[in-house]
């Protein structure tokens, strides 16, 4: 099976227009992991959803079957071989 990461349209272009890329498992790991998987060829669309340690950055919004991985165990997060990540950009302002 395979876990989603769906992609939003303003970040598209940085995975080669793809608006949902796939890491296939067998059984659950860390959402780390699975971003790792799916970021592997797109490196920029990586650096612009994690920081240098590898965190989720603060104004980008990861879900893991509906819930926020950022108030649940962040990029440990277990994530299933069913699972849809949806990662989205905060929208801030006033």
């Amino acid at each position: 099976m395979s876990a989603r990461v769906v992609i939003p349209g303003v970040l598209r272009d940085l995975a080669g227009g793809a608006h949902e890329l796939t890491v296939d498992l067998t059984e659950p790991v860390s959402l780390g992991e699975v971003l790792d998987g799916a970021f592997e060829p797109w490196p920029i669309l990586n650096s612009r959803i994690r920081d240098e340690r590898g965190d989720i950055r603060r104004h980008v919004n990861v879900f893991v079957d509906g819930a926020d991985a950022k108030r649940a165990q962040g990029v440990q997060t277990p994530v299933g071989p069913a699972s849809t990540v949806h990662v989205i950009n905060a929208v801030s302002g006033g």
